[in-house]
């Protein structure tokens, strides 16, 4: 913390700490600039990525699963933030004395959250479609991990000294410096230097969620499955963004007195608290397949059990391949919409047929340790 007062906020009051902003945000190897925005970014996914991994492994599914999404869902994450961010922001890249080239220039900040989620969404869709995994399930594990990365990520807007929030005299007050060659950053005010942390607000907001999130999944993990987890945590981030964004001050376009983000953060709570309720009342149809078509069932997922169920342990999941015959035959007749109920290893030798196991499953809770 740094005692510099603020030099020209006397009509704030003048701050008695403040946080100063890096005087660096790269570091030079060789022919290449190393951004710390990239790397806060780098950090995050791979955060979320190993968490992500863990808690499919605790649900049954295959190691290395997130991590063969993860491909998808950054490359199409990446490319959806950056277009929501230029398209939102054009102002930024297009018109006179503007450099269009520079909307390519990622490493210069700007990642439009509302462009990253939905497409980066699509890169786990396209992945969970080609080996018959559930939605479901993979939003479940996902849920928590990604406002993690989101408070990691955030970091990078520290280091670019930009989305900062209006002029302040708290003690938390960061200190924003002009640009190397001089300029007023976005937003700055002359002879102001300290001003709101939005981006330690929003990291803070999302480091809760994610704890939030992964506490809901454990004390109501039947209730919250259907991509209801992860809905809870669109309605959670969209509250945080729209208090948020109401400190920052850089330049965004305005529709009846309310930045852009303000009414998207509307429109996409009342998105989600929708489906929030429209997958409450169909959680017996999602499918719940957590192994890939062809690969055999030989996963125990285990979960809390009461004593009645503890003498039948041991359900498992894997997608059913509909075109294999000879499966068909021998399973004899599947549950739900592409998943089947297989028995243990453990169970097979001593129980009945399978036909019997089915029925038996079919009434009881999945067991498995539940995801952190």
């Amino acid at each position: 913390m740094s005692s510099t007062a603020s030099e020209g906020a006397a009509e704030f009051g003048r701050a008695l700490a403040a946080i100063p902003s890096p005087e660096i945000n790269s570091i030079p190897i060789g022919p290449f600039q190393i951004h710390f925005y990239a790397l806060c970014i780098l950090a995050g996914v791979i955060v979320a990525v190993f968490w992500s991994e863990r808690r499919w492994k605790a649900m049954g599914g295959e190691p290395g699963t997130i991590m063969d999404m993860a491909v998808w869902a950054v490359i199409l994450g990446l490319i959806g933030g950056r277009l929501y961010h230029v398209i939102s922001d054009a102002h930024l890249y297009f018109g006179p004395d503007r450099e269009a080239i520079r909307a390519l220039y990622v490493w210069e900040g700007g990642l439009g959250i509302w462009g990253a989620v939905p497409l980066g969404a699509v890169g786990v869709w396209l992945v969970a479609r080609k080996r018959g995994l559930s939605m479901s399930k993979l939003a479940f594990a996902i849920a928590p991990t990604i406002p993690l990365a989101q408070a990691i990520g955030r970091w990078g807007n520290y280091f670019n000294q930009e989305l900062f929030g209006r002029p302040t005299d708290l003690p938390w007050a960061l200190e924003i410096y002009p640009t190397p060659e001089g300029h007023m950053r976005a937003g700055m005010e002359v002879g102001v230097t300290t001003y709101h942390p939005t981006f330690l607000y929003e990291s803070l907001w999302c480091l809760v969620l994610a704890v939030l999130l992964a506490y809901l999944g454990r004390r109501f993990e039947g209730s919250l499955q259907g991509g209801r987890l992860f809905a809870v945590y669109v309605m959670g981030y969209c509250v945080g963004r729209f208090w948020i964004e109401y400190l920052r001050v850089d330049p965004a376009n305005d529709f009846f007195g309310m930045r852009l983000n303000n009414w998207t953060s509307i429109v996409v709570f009342l998105g989600a608290l929708a489906y929030f309720v429209w997958a409450g009342r169909r959680l017996d149809s999602f499918s719940t397949a957590v192994v890939p078509h062809g690969h055999d069932a030989g996963t125990q997922v285990f979960g809390d059990t009461t004593d009645s169920e503890k003498a039948d342990e041991g359900t498992v999941y894997s997608a059913v391949d509909t075109d294999d015959s000879v499966f068909d035959q021998d399973t004899g007749s599947s549950e739900g919409a592409g998943t089947e109920y297989h028995p243990s290893p453990e169970r097979s030798s001593s129980e009945g047929s399978t036909e019997d196991d089915a029925s038996a499953d079919g009434d009881e809770k999945n067991s498995g340790s539940k995801p952190e």
